[in-house]
């Protein structure tokens, strides 16, 4: 990571009372475990709850935002969406198979009220458009 671990956010103002930070920590704990469970539940989006997670613990605890930065599964994707670098193309590619495959198969055969089949294919077409809209990663 080029920036200094050390210093990880200058611009970034933690709060000092010790209640608000326990609150933001839980409140990030919670976001990354909905972010955890999103990536195999395409109902959740992954990146909004990291995103989430990666602010509440900018603004209370360095030792938790280094943690999930430098995360080997999912800081680099944490700090390229924070850079505006985009996501690669074959994880757009894999989200939107696992997305769509997951909303069928439960459309098709777990469902029988119209209605909430009809939102599970909006909420899917709204994922898959921000997908879509999100930079593409180049590789160097």
């Amino acid at each position: 990571m080029p920036e200094d671990l050390n210093n990880l956010n200058p611009e970034v103002q933690k709060y000092s009372n010790k209640f608000i930070r326990t609150i933001l920590i839980i409140l990030g704990t919670i976001s990354v475990l909905l972010g955890l469970i999103g990536i195999v539940l395409p109902l959740l989006p992954t990146t909004p709850f990291l995103l989430l997670g990666a602010a509440s613990y900018a603004k209370s605890s360095d030792k938790f935002y280094k943690w999930l930065i430098t995360n080997k599964l999912f800081g680099s994707y944490i700090k390229n969406y924070r850079e505006g670098k985009g996501i690669p193309v074959r994880i757009k590619f894999t989200a939107l198979i696992f997305l769509w495959a997951t909303i069928l198969t439960t459309v098709i055969f777990f469902i029988p009220i119209i209605p909430v089949k009809i939102l599970l294919i909006v909420i899917a077409a709204g994922v898959t458009i921000h997908i879509l809209k999100l930079p593409s990663l180049k590789r160097k």
